[in-house]
């Protein structure tokens, strides 16, 4: 399984998602972002969104540029913001503040150590962060991601990726009703 066979899965109802699905995966549709950073974005995402086929074609799409540290760091970002995204959702949205300025006391060194260039990281957890709704996440790495020199292009390519990938996931799911 691949893209192109998840593509053409994808019903008439969502055939703006599987032209939008088209377009995002290379550097001409992802602007201000490497190949191999829109690969690792969409792997990310893919886990993120829980759906084994939507997994599988991403990873066999993207296996052949990536190296066993990047999917490994794809994988640490999904597995880590599954944690950060509820905590910190929590912290944002429950109405006593002071938690907020109470210690996570949560192990988190991935994010700092990540096997990979940190931004490269900070890219995969932002777009498992938008498909995980966690604003506070969202900010805290995009202001990372602007601190490391990339354009917000990048960041707005990153929110297209995460968009589409859990789009397409969403569309899969409801085929099969």
């Amino acid at each position: 399984m691949n893209i192109d066979a998840i593509r053409e899965q994808l019903p008439e109802f969502a055939r703006d998602i599987k032209l939008n699905l088209g377009t995002i995966l290379n550097e001409e549709g992802s602007p201000d972002l490497s190949q191999k950073q829109i690969d690792g974005i969409a792997l990310a995402s893919a886990f993120a969104t829980k759906n084994k086929s939507l997994i599988t074609a991403v990873f066999n799409e993207v296996k052949p540029r990536l190296d066993e540290a990047e999917i490994s760091a794809a994988k640490a970002a999904v597995s880590i913001m599954a944690m950060n995204n509820i905590y910190y959702r929590f912290t944002h949205l429950v109405s006593d503040k002071e938690y907020s300025g109470l210690p996570a006391k949560l192990r988190m060194n991935i994010i700092g150590k990540p096997g990979i260039e940190k931004v490269d990281f900070e890219l995969f957890s932002l777009a498992v962060s938008i498909i995980n709704g966690c604003g506070m996440c969202i900010e805290a790495h995009a202001h990372e991601i602007v601190k490391s020199g990339l354009s917000k292009i990048a960041i707005q390519s990153t929110a297209r990726i995460a968009a589409v990938i859990n789009s397409v996931a969403m569309a899969l799911e409801v085929t099969e009703v």
